[in-house]
Protein backbone atom coordinates (compact mmCIF):
# COMPACT_ATOMS: atom_id res chain seq x y z
CA UNK A 1 0.00 0.00 0.00
CA UNK A 2 2.85 2.40 0.82
CA UNK A 3 4.37 1.98 -2.64
CA UNK A 4 1.06 2.59 -4.42
CA UNK A 5 0.42 5.70 -2.28
CA UNK A 6 3.83 7.10 -3.28
CA UNK A 7 2.95 6.53 -6.95
CA UNK A 8 -0.41 8.24 -6.40
CA UNK A 9 1.23 11.23 -4.70
CA UNK A 10 3.87 11.72 -7.43
CA UNK A 11 1.33 11.34 -10.25
CA UNK A 12 -1.11 13.73 -8.55
CA UNK A 13 1.47 16.50 -8.12
CA UNK A 14 2.61 16.23 -11.75
CA UNK A 15 -0.94 16.06 -13.16
CA UNK A 16 -2.04 18.99 -11.00
CA UNK A 17 0.56 21.18 -12.70
CA UNK A 18 -0.68 20.28 -16.20
CA UNK A 19 -3.16 23.12 -16.77
CA UNK A 20 -0.73 25.68 -15.33
CA UNK A 21 1.98 24.44 -17.69
CA UNK A 22 -0.38 24.55 -20.68
CA UNK A 23 -1.45 28.05 -19.70
CA UNK A 24 2.21 29.09 -19.50
CA UNK A 25 2.65 27.80 -23.05
CA UNK A 26 -0.06 30.28 -24.06
CA UNK A 27 -0.89 30.47 -27.74
CA UNK A 28 2.55 29.34 -28.88
CA UNK A 29 1.37 25.91 -30.05
CA UNK A 30 -1.56 24.36 -31.84
CA UNK A 31 -3.29 22.04 -29.32
CA UNK A 32 -2.82 18.95 -31.52
CA UNK A 33 0.80 19.93 -32.17
CA UNK A 34 1.35 20.18 -28.43
CA UNK A 35 -0.21 16.74 -28.00
CA UNK A 36 2.21 15.29 -30.56
CA UNK A 37 5.27 16.90 -28.96
CA UNK A 38 4.46 16.05 -25.36
CA UNK A 39 3.52 12.40 -25.98
CA UNK A 40 6.56 11.87 -28.21
CA UNK A 41 8.79 13.26 -25.46
CA UNK A 42 6.87 11.40 -22.77
CA UNK A 43 7.16 8.07 -24.57
CA UNK A 44 10.86 8.52 -25.33
CA UNK A 45 11.81 9.59 -21.80
CA UNK A 46 10.19 6.46 -20.34
CA UNK A 47 11.66 4.19 -23.05
CA UNK A 48 15.00 3.46 -21.26
CA UNK A 49 13.08 2.42 -18.13
CA UNK A 50 10.73 0.31 -20.26
CA UNK A 51 13.76 -1.36 -21.92
CA UNK A 52 15.22 -2.14 -18.49
CA UNK A 53 11.93 -3.70 -17.39
CA UNK A 54 11.79 -5.80 -20.56
CA UNK A 55 15.37 -6.99 -20.05
CA UNK A 56 14.59 -7.95 -16.48
CA UNK A 57 11.59 -9.98 -17.67
CA UNK A 58 13.63 -11.53 -20.54
CA UNK A 59 10.93 -10.20 -22.84
CA UNK A 60 10.96 -8.72 -26.34
CA UNK A 61 8.30 -6.62 -27.99
CA UNK A 62 6.46 -8.69 -30.62
CA UNK A 63 4.21 -7.70 -33.51
CA UNK A 64 1.17 -8.74 -31.46
CA UNK A 65 2.27 -6.27 -28.77
CA UNK A 66 2.30 -3.43 -31.30
CA UNK A 67 -1.31 -4.24 -32.14
CA UNK A 68 -2.14 -3.69 -28.48
CA UNK A 69 -0.08 -0.47 -28.35
CA UNK A 70 -1.79 0.85 -31.47
CA UNK A 71 -5.17 0.39 -29.77
CA UNK A 72 -4.20 1.91 -26.41
CA UNK A 73 -2.24 4.68 -28.17
CA UNK A 74 -5.24 5.54 -30.30
CA UNK A 75 -7.59 5.61 -27.31
CA UNK A 76 -5.25 7.70 -25.15
CA UNK A 77 -3.29 10.06 -27.41
CA UNK A 78 -5.50 10.41 -30.49
CA UNK A 79 -8.96 10.27 -28.92
CA UNK A 80 -8.93 11.15 -25.21
CA UNK A 81 -6.08 13.66 -25.12
CA UNK A 82 -7.25 15.35 -28.34
CA UNK A 83 -10.69 15.78 -26.78
CA UNK A 84 -8.95 17.12 -23.67
CA UNK A 85 -7.03 19.70 -25.72
CA UNK A 86 -10.25 20.67 -27.51
CA UNK A 87 -11.94 21.10 -24.14
CA UNK A 88 -9.18 23.49 -23.04
CA UNK A 89 -9.41 25.29 -26.40
CA UNK A 90 -13.17 25.90 -26.12
CA UNK A 91 -13.67 25.98 -22.34
CA UNK A 92 -12.10 27.23 -19.13
CA UNK A 93 -8.97 25.24 -18.19
CA UNK A 94 -9.86 25.12 -14.47
CA UNK A 95 -13.33 23.66 -15.14
CA UNK A 96 -11.91 21.25 -17.72
CA UNK A 97 -9.36 20.03 -15.17
CA UNK A 98 -12.10 19.35 -12.64
CA UNK A 99 -14.42 17.62 -15.13
CA UNK A 100 -11.60 15.48 -16.48
CA UNK A 101 -11.01 14.32 -12.91
CA UNK A 102 -14.36 12.51 -13.16
CA UNK A 103 -12.72 9.82 -15.33
CA UNK A 104 -12.41 7.37 -12.36
CA UNK A 105 -16.21 7.22 -12.30
CA UNK A 106 -16.16 5.93 -15.88
CA UNK A 107 -13.11 3.74 -15.13
CA UNK A 108 -14.91 2.02 -12.26
CA UNK A 109 -17.93 1.33 -14.47
CA UNK A 110 -15.75 -0.08 -17.25
CA UNK A 111 -13.72 -2.09 -14.69
CA UNK A 112 -16.95 -3.71 -13.52
CA UNK A 113 -18.18 -4.40 -17.07
CA UNK A 114 -14.86 -5.45 -18.68
CA UNK A 115 -12.61 -6.76 -15.89
CA UNK A 116 -15.47 -7.88 -13.61
CA UNK A 117 -13.83 -6.14 -10.65
CA UNK A 118 -15.90 -5.97 -7.48
CA UNK A 119 -17.39 -2.60 -6.58
CA UNK A 120 -17.59 -2.20 -2.80
CA UNK A 121 -19.95 -0.02 -0.82
CA UNK A 122 -17.11 2.37 0.08
CA UNK A 123 -16.25 2.69 -3.65
CA UNK A 124 -19.82 3.71 -4.45
CA UNK A 125 -20.06 6.18 -1.54
CA UNK A 126 -16.68 7.67 -2.44
CA UNK A 127 -17.60 8.08 -6.11
CA UNK A 128 -20.95 9.71 -5.28
CA UNK A 129 -19.25 12.19 -2.93
CA UNK A 130 -16.57 12.91 -5.52
CA UNK A 131 -19.15 13.68 -8.20
CA UNK A 132 -21.01 15.95 -5.76
CA UNK A 133 -17.76 17.74 -4.93
CA UNK A 134 -16.90 18.17 -8.60
CA UNK A 135 -20.40 19.54 -9.35
CA UNK A 136 -20.06 22.04 -6.50
CA UNK A 137 -16.75 23.25 -7.95
CA UNK A 138 -18.02 23.47 -11.54
CA UNK A 139 -21.43 24.97 -10.57
CA UNK A 140 -23.45 23.66 -13.57
CA UNK A 141 -26.05 26.44 -13.21
CA UNK A 142 -23.46 29.02 -14.24
CA UNK A 143 -21.90 27.23 -17.20
CA UNK A 144 -21.17 29.48 -20.18
CA UNK A 145 -19.07 27.16 -22.38
CA UNK A 146 -21.18 24.06 -23.21
CA UNK A 147 -18.84 22.94 -26.02
CA UNK A 148 -15.85 22.91 -23.68
CA UNK A 149 -17.89 20.98 -21.09
CA UNK A 150 -19.02 18.48 -23.74
CA UNK A 151 -15.44 17.80 -24.87
CA UNK A 152 -14.23 17.55 -21.25
CA UNK A 153 -16.85 14.90 -20.37
CA UNK A 154 -16.03 12.93 -23.52
CA UNK A 155 -12.32 13.17 -22.68
CA UNK A 156 -12.99 11.86 -19.16
CA UNK A 157 -15.15 8.98 -20.43
CA UNK A 158 -12.67 7.90 -23.10
CA UNK A 159 -9.72 8.17 -20.68
CA UNK A 160 -11.58 6.00 -18.18
CA UNK A 161 -12.16 3.45 -20.96
CA UNK A 162 -8.51 3.68 -22.01
CA UNK A 163 -7.30 3.11 -18.43
CA UNK A 164 -9.25 -0.12 -18.16
CA UNK A 165 -8.33 -1.32 -21.65
CA UNK A 166 -4.68 -0.61 -20.88
CA UNK A 167 -4.90 -2.56 -17.62
CA UNK A 168 -6.61 -5.47 -19.39
CA UNK A 169 -4.04 -5.40 -22.20
CA UNK A 170 -1.21 -5.27 -19.66
CA UNK A 171 -2.47 -8.49 -18.05
CA UNK A 172 -2.96 -10.11 -21.44
CA UNK A 173 0.50 -9.42 -22.86
CA UNK A 174 2.19 -9.56 -19.42
CA UNK A 175 3.76 -6.10 -19.60
CA UNK A 176 3.91 -3.69 -16.67
CA UNK A 177 2.68 -0.10 -16.47
CA UNK A 178 6.00 1.51 -17.46
CA UNK A 179 6.35 -0.58 -20.63
CA UNK A 180 2.69 -0.12 -21.55
CA UNK A 181 2.87 3.63 -21.02
CA UNK A 182 6.03 4.18 -23.05
CA UNK A 183 4.99 2.18 -26.10
CA UNK A 184 1.40 3.42 -25.91
CA UNK A 185 2.66 7.01 -26.12
CA UNK A 186 5.03 6.22 -28.98
CA UNK A 187 2.35 4.37 -30.96
CA UNK A 188 -0.22 7.09 -30.26
CA UNK A 189 2.22 9.84 -31.28
CA UNK A 190 2.95 8.04 -34.58
CA UNK A 191 -0.79 7.71 -35.25
CA UNK A 192 -1.27 11.39 -34.44
CA UNK A 193 1.61 12.31 -36.77
CA UNK A 194 -0.12 10.48 -39.63
CA UNK A 195 -3.33 12.41 -38.95
CA UNK A 196 -1.41 15.72 -38.83
CA UNK A 197 0.25 14.94 -42.18
CA UNK A 198 -3.20 14.19 -43.65
CA UNK A 199 -4.45 17.62 -42.51
CA UNK A 200 -1.62 19.17 -44.56
CA UNK A 201 -2.91 17.70 -47.83
CA UNK A 202 -4.34 20.67 -49.83
CA UNK A 203 -7.83 19.15 -50.46
CA UNK A 204 -8.16 18.10 -46.81
CA UNK A 205 -6.90 21.45 -45.49
CA UNK A 206 -9.31 23.34 -47.76
CA UNK A 207 -12.27 21.22 -46.64
CA UNK A 208 -11.39 21.74 -42.95
CA UNK A 209 -11.04 25.51 -43.39
CA UNK A 210 -14.58 25.62 -44.78
CA UNK A 211 -15.94 24.45 -41.40
CA UNK A 212 -15.58 27.13 -38.71
CA UNK A 213 -14.76 24.88 -35.73
CA UNK A 214 -12.30 22.80 -37.79
CA UNK A 215 -10.23 25.76 -39.01
CA UNK A 216 -7.65 25.56 -36.17
CA UNK A 217 -6.94 21.95 -37.17
CA UNK A 218 -6.28 22.48 -40.87
CA UNK A 219 -2.62 22.03 -41.86
CA UNK A 220 -1.55 21.45 -38.24
CA UNK A 221 2.08 22.54 -37.68
CA UNK A 222 4.70 20.15 -36.33
CA UNK A 223 7.81 22.17 -35.38
CA UNK A 224 6.45 25.72 -35.43
CA UNK A 225 7.63 27.69 -32.34
CA UNK A 226 9.76 24.77 -31.16
CA UNK A 227 12.69 26.95 -30.13
CA UNK A 228 15.04 27.64 -27.21
CA UNK A 229 12.72 30.09 -25.31
CA UNK A 230 9.90 27.49 -25.38
CA UNK A 231 12.15 24.52 -24.66
CA UNK A 232 11.63 24.54 -20.89
CA UNK A 233 7.84 24.35 -21.10
CA UNK A 234 7.99 21.60 -23.74
CA UNK A 235 10.37 19.57 -21.60
CA UNK A 236 8.28 20.07 -18.48
CA UNK A 237 4.99 19.15 -20.19
CA UNK A 238 6.49 16.28 -22.17
CA UNK A 239 9.04 14.77 -19.79
CA UNK A 240 7.76 15.54 -16.28
CA UNK A 241 3.98 15.83 -16.57
CA UNK A 242 3.29 13.45 -19.46
CA UNK A 243 6.10 10.93 -19.06
CA UNK A 244 6.39 10.92 -15.29
CA UNK A 245 2.75 11.62 -14.45
CA UNK A 246 1.32 8.83 -16.60
CA UNK A 247 4.04 6.33 -15.66
CA UNK A 248 3.38 6.82 -11.94
CA UNK A 249 -0.38 6.66 -12.57
CA UNK A 250 -0.18 3.27 -14.26
CA UNK A 251 2.24 1.98 -11.66
CA UNK A 252 -0.39 2.96 -9.07
CA UNK A 253 -3.03 1.24 -11.20
CA UNK A 254 -0.90 -1.91 -11.41
CA UNK A 255 0.11 -1.87 -7.74
CA UNK A 256 -3.19 -0.88 -6.12
CA UNK A 257 -5.93 -1.38 -8.72
CA UNK A 258 -8.51 1.02 -10.13
CA UNK A 259 -9.70 2.34 -6.77
CA UNK A 260 -6.23 3.31 -5.56
CA UNK A 261 -5.19 4.84 -8.90
CA UNK A 262 -8.45 6.82 -8.97
CA UNK A 263 -7.16 8.82 -5.99
CA UNK A 264 -4.92 10.69 -8.45
CA UNK A 265 -7.96 12.32 -10.03
CA UNK A 266 -9.73 12.83 -6.70
CA UNK A 267 -6.75 14.76 -5.31
CA UNK A 268 -6.05 16.65 -8.55
CA UNK A 269 -9.01 19.07 -8.14
CA UNK A 270 -7.71 19.75 -4.64
CA UNK A 271 -4.12 20.53 -5.63
CA UNK A 272 -4.77 22.28 -8.98
CA UNK A 273 -6.50 25.37 -7.48
CA UNK A 274 -3.85 25.57 -4.74
CA UNK A 275 -1.00 25.47 -7.27
CA UNK A 276 -2.85 27.97 -9.47
CA UNK A 277 -3.24 30.32 -6.50
CA UNK A 278 0.43 30.26 -5.50
CA UNK A 279 2.02 30.00 -8.95
CA UNK A 280 -0.15 32.19 -11.20
CA UNK A 281 -2.29 34.12 -8.70
CA UNK A 282 -5.71 32.64 -9.54
CA UNK A 283 -8.37 33.19 -6.86
CA UNK A 284 -9.91 30.23 -5.04
CA UNK A 285 -13.70 30.67 -4.86
CA UNK A 286 -15.93 29.53 -1.98
CA UNK A 287 -17.61 26.78 -4.10
CA UNK A 288 -14.13 25.47 -4.94
CA UNK A 289 -13.19 25.31 -1.25
CA UNK A 290 -16.46 23.49 -0.39
CA UNK A 291 -16.07 21.09 -3.32
CA UNK A 292 -12.46 20.38 -2.41
CA UNK A 293 -13.50 19.58 1.18
CA UNK A 294 -16.10 17.08 -0.09
CA UNK A 295 -13.51 15.45 -2.38
CA UNK A 296 -11.05 15.12 0.52
CA UNK A 297 -13.72 13.28 2.55
CA UNK A 298 -14.40 11.08 -0.48
CA UNK A 299 -10.70 10.26 -0.85
CA UNK A 300 -10.40 9.39 2.84
CA UNK A 301 -13.32 6.98 2.47
CA UNK A 302 -11.58 5.37 -0.52
CA UNK A 303 -8.37 4.95 1.46
CA UNK A 304 -10.28 3.47 4.39
CA UNK A 305 -12.05 0.99 2.11
CA UNK A 306 -8.77 0.06 0.41
CA UNK A 307 -7.12 -0.55 3.79
CA UNK A 308 -9.96 -2.86 4.84
CA UNK A 309 -9.62 -4.79 1.55
CA UNK A 310 -5.87 -5.21 2.07
CA UNK A 311 -6.36 -6.50 5.63
CA UNK A 312 -9.07 -8.91 4.45
CA UNK A 313 -6.84 -10.29 1.69
CA UNK A 314 -3.97 -10.73 4.18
Amino acid sequence: MKKSLIYVLLSTVLFSLMEIALKAAGNQFNPIQLNLIRFTLGGLVILPFAAAHLKKQHRRIQLADWKVFSLTGFLCVVVSMTLYQLAIEYGEPAIVAVLFSCNPVFALIFAYLILHENVSRTDIISLILSVIGLLVIVDPFKLTDPLGIFFAILAAATFGFYSIMSQAASLRVELDGVVMTSFTFIAGALELLVIILITKLPPVAAAMRSVSWLKPFAAIPILTNVNLPNLWILLFVGVAVTGGGFAFYFLALQEGGVTMASLVFFFKPVLSPIFAFFLIGENISLPTIIGVAIIIVSSLITLYGYRIDVKSSE
